[in-house]
């Protein structure tokens, strides 16, 4: 290759990556500006689409470099130019990012993060989706401790005595959960499953606000598991990453840990965590 070549070859990669600034920029400006709907509160805000001279500020590129490719964007409708002149992202990308969704295999992108959790904390990870009234159990990372905590996979239990299907519970909102009560009885599996409507959906309003859910027994006396949601691209709660071990041995300590993992997969499935005040 010649120099002439080489030169167009890193004149090529460096406009593709002054490409790729620009779109963060934009997807950055995208982004709520304050607030959270998914738990049913209220106040989100968008900010309005870029213009030049932010971006510009934004990447560091020069406003006549950034002109041309973002131009160059919203030919090839990757890129949208208001009426105003400003720039948010095109519909296209909604189109592309719908492919790469639908190849995307949640226990195959879950596993190595559950695999490092696993080796982090020593104790079984599960992984759950919803289906109907019950949580079904499709993965799992074994604890190597003689005593452990395993479900079996393509095993099931009622929402309401999990710690993921009180998050699931919380997500659907108040009504759908005061339904889920009148239509199951929350029949009690210990004497410390929640059975009463009302202390059911307060548990799970405030597990799904702070982020993660306990099971204190409410399943099987002697078991304590840390549930946390699992997000998708379109903000849909989709599964549920939880760690289950003896009572005695679950630390408070873990919470970090596992919560850090549900938002690993969350945006391994295109999850875009919201900016909050």
């Amino acid at each position: 290759m010649n120099k002439s070549s080489k030169d167009t070859s890193v004149s090529s990669i460096q406009v593709i990556d002054r490409m790729m600034m620009l779109l963060d920029a934009i997807a950055a400006n995208d982004a709520p500006a304050s607030g959270d709907t998914r738990a049913g509160n209220t106040g989100t805000t968008f900010r309005p689409p870029a213009s030049l001279k932010v971006l510009s500020a934004e990447t560091g590129l020069h406003p006549s470099t950034a002109h041309r490719i973002l131009a160059a964007l919203s030919n090839n409708k990757l890129v949208e130019r208001t009426e105003a002149g400003h720039y948010q992202l095109g519909i296209k990308l909604l189109s592309l990012a719908s492919r790469v969704q639908e190849r995307v295999d949640l226990r195959r992108e879950a596993l190595p993060i559950m695999d490092r959790l696993r080796s982090a904390l020593g104790e079984t990870v599960n992984l759950t989706v919803r289906e109907g009234d019950e949580v079904v159990y499709v993965e799992r990372a074994s604890s190597h401790k003689t005593i452990r905590v395993e479900q079996v996979i393509g095993s099931r239990a009622p929402l309401h005595v999990t710690a993921v299907g009180k998050l699931f519970l919380a997500h659907d909102g108040h009504a759908a959960c005061q339904t889920y009560a009148q239509r199951t009885g929350l029949i009690a599996y210990t004497i410390n499953t929640l059975t009463h409507t009302e202390s059911l959906w307060h548990a799970a309003r405030d597990a799904l606000q702070q982020g993660y859910a306990l099971d204190n027994e409410e399943a099987e006396i002697g078991v304590g598991c840390i549930g946390v949601p699992v997000w998708d691209a379109s903000g849909a709660m989709v599964a549920g990453l939880s760690i289950s071990a003896p009572i005695q041995r679950r630390r408070d300590e873990w919470i970090p840990h596992v919560m850090e993992a549900g938002v690993q997969l969350s945006g391994r499935l295109g999850y875009h965590i919201r900016e909050r005040d």
